[in-house]
């Protein structure tokens, strides 16, 4: 790793990363597509991010005793917040590059739609 990047593991290396992680488990994981190894002709090989999912994984089913359909199901929400956290900086970027005067209206026209919930405290 000299180049600072890590480089992929192999099957192995993982459930020797991971003992938690059972060949089963791993099969599944990948059957379900909560984990997409990179495809290549020695076998399926994990990047760094496949690495930091399953060790969340692991810890979600300690900690949290989630059966699959529940780690599946945080999984799911976990990527649709990082992808939403990802719209959200390109469209602060857009309209940061917007001329001050369209910047100051879309600032007016969020505070006027932003809804706000009332509770009976």
């Amino acid at each position: 790793m000299t180049d600072g990047v890590a480089h992929p593991m192999t099957r192995a290396e993982i459930l020797d990363a991971l003992p938690d992680l059972t060949e089963s488990e791993l099969d599944a994981l990948i059957r379900s597509e909560v984990v997409v190894p990179v495809t290549s002709a020695a076998g399926p090989l994990f990047r760094d991010i496949d690495v930091a999912r399953l060790r969340l994984i692991l810890e979600l089913e300690d900690f949290y005793a989630l059966d699959a359909d529940g780690v599946a199901m945080v999984m799911s929400l976990i990527d649709q917040l990082n992808g939403l956290r990802g719209d959200m900086r390109a469209m602060l970027e857009a309209v940061a590059a917007e001329a001050p005067e369209t910047r100051a209206r879309l600032r007016q026209v969020i505070r006027e739609t932003r809804v706000t919930i009332i509770t009976d405290e």
